[in-house]
């Protein structure tokens, strides 16, 4: 335990310091600050003593030194238990310090900036900062470091009622935060200086270094079993979302979630998505946002059912009443009308998921024995000028508009991926088989709605002819994929003698 009688606070982030302080002064607390912090503290009208009358030196080094010096130190990191420490601080006339609060030089933002200069970098790296925070989390017993402006209010109430201390749980739960604070701070300096003077081209870092906080503990992972929890650094996409209402998350859930928000994203019109087990079993765009979900859900309504579903625009009262009528564990949307969730609220176990809509580039990582594989995202998106009709008959527009919407939807179907599509609308999908011409037959013997004049489009290339043979049976007019195949050249025959039109992307989506 201990008791807080003088405070050092210097902080970048200026959130609730005035108050802070003024909260201190009130249990009389001695409050010693530097520069900015000083001044908007006595702005606030608390009475501030300046470090420089406390070291005896004024800040200097246009600023980098300011709380480095032995009578700084020496307060944050006596033993007040030990009496040869004590004797030290008396003969030196070095006043204990109490609490620490410090909070560090914006890096990782000045880092984030396009183009940003070496001097810049360099001069954003707090010095003093982690100094103090490491000294008094080290002597977290006799000395409260405080590096978060959410830990204030608490913080104040504590010492409020038990006139002017902090228990020991409190000082050992406060020098965790501040050790995971300076290694995070080390950490995103290292990661961001590494990039400079060496393979500064390179996509992927010379380094794996992820570090993310727990946000959510879950039942359970993927089976009963096995034991999971959420890692998040909050930058946005399925692992940020805000749970609206519903049953806690699972494991399952967030895989899936991921796979329809990601699936969501390819289009511009209003979209729906129906994921089960990471895989599409409907899809659509549309006029509205309702139209898209009617056409979704109709393509494979027994897979739906316990299905997860993800929409590129505001849920509105129109759609969730289409989607109330049958059983889905969890929905992603940017955002909710109020009819919408009116219309909901009654389902109190439906997840609901509010999700920034902004674009995420994160690396996809993926563990296997010993080690971590690492790629970029897959965010190629089709252009139809560099794509090349390899048959004598060219597509329609419909057909274009129709293999476009296909090879989006493809994209995120587990290899080997084939989807049966019209334009704006995906009719069936043969998804995860280990021959291409099995992923056909499976496409085409789940499908509710006539595959005649629909278009195929497939992840990868056709290794033979059989599966493009196989899809002309059912109706199919014209063939999407990426070609590389030896035998392309019986592949586009056999396209030829059926009459279909066939594009080649140049591009594999394969998806594991």
């Amino acid at each position: 335990m201990a008791f807080i009688k003088r405070a050092l606070i210097s902080v970048t982030d200026k959130t609730g310091v005035v108050e802070l302080a003024a909260g201190l002064r009130d249990l009389g607390v001695e409050i010693i600050s530097t520069g900015g912090t000083a001044r908007a503290i006595e702005q606030g009208g608390v009475t501030v003593r300046d470090v420089s009358e406390v070291t005896g030196f004024p800040e200097m080094l246009d600023g980098r030194l300011k709380t480095i010096h032995p009578r700084v130190a020496g307060g944050v990191l006596a033993i007040r238990k030990n009496a040869e420490h004590m004797k030290s601080l008396a003969e030196h006339q070095i006043p204990n310090i109490d609490m620490v609060v410090v909070n560090l030089y914006a890096f990782e933002k000045v880092a984030a900036k396009k183009d940003v200069h070496m001097a810049e970098l360099i001069e954003n790296i707090d010095i003093g900062g982690p100094t103090m925070i490491r000294a008094a989390a080290k002597n977290y017993q006799d000395v409260a470091v405080v590096v978060s402006p959410d830990d204030y209010p608490a913080i104040l109430q504590e010492m409020h009622e038990s006139k002017g201390e902090l228990s020991e749980p409190t000082l050992w739960r406060l020098a965790q935060k501040a050790f995971a604070l300076t290694a995070a701070y080390d950490r995103a300096i290292s990661t961001r200086l590494s990039r400079i003077g060496v393979d500064e081209d390179a996509v992927l870092p010379s380094v794996l270094d992820i570090r993310a906080p727990r946000a959510l503990d879950l039942r359970y992972g993927e089976n009963p079993h096995q034991s999971a929890a959420l890692y998040s650094n909050r930058r946005g996409g399925i692992a940020s979302a805000e749970q609206l209402q519903g049953k806690e998350l699972s494991y399952n859930n967030l895989v899936d979630l991921d796979a329809a928000w990601q699936l969501i994203q390819e289009f511009d019109q209003p979209a729906s998505a129906i994921i089960k087990h990471t895989n599409p079993c409907g899809c659509s765009e549309s006029v509205t946002l309702a139209q898209s979900y009617r056409c979704a859900f109709e393509a494979d309504p027994v897979s739906a059912y316990g299905g997860v579903l993800a929409f590129n625009r505001a849920l509105d009262e129109e759609t969730a009443r289409e989607v109330a009528k049958t059983f889905v564990e969890a929905i992603a949307a940017p955002d909710y009308d109020s009819g919408a969730r009116s219309v909901l609220g009654g389902k109190k176990n439906l997840r609901l998921l509010k999700v920034d809509p902004t674009p995420t580039e994160e690396p996809v990582v993926k563990s296997i024995s010993g080690g971590y594989l690492v790629q970029t995202p897959d965010s190629h998106r089709l252009d139809r000028a560099q794509s090349q009709v390899k048959t004598e008959r060219a597509p329609t527009e419909d057909e274009w508009r129709a293999l476009e919407f296909g090879w989006k939807v493809c994209k995120h179907v587990k290899s080997n991926a084939i989807v049966y599509a019209r334009a704006g609308q995906s009719v069936s999908v043969g998804a995860g088989q280990m021959s291409r011409v099995d992923s056909v037959k499976v496409g085409a013997m789940k499908a509710v709605l006539p595959l005649k004049g629909t278009v195929l489009a497939s992840d990868a290339f056709f290794p033979f002819a059989d599966g493009i043979e196989e899809a002309a049976k059912h109706g199919i007019t014209a063939v999407i994929q990426p070609g590389g195949s030896v035998r392309d050249d019986e592949v586009v025959a056999a396209a030829n003698r059926l009459g279909l039109a066939m594009v080649f992307t140049g591009i594999r989506h394969f998806r594991h």
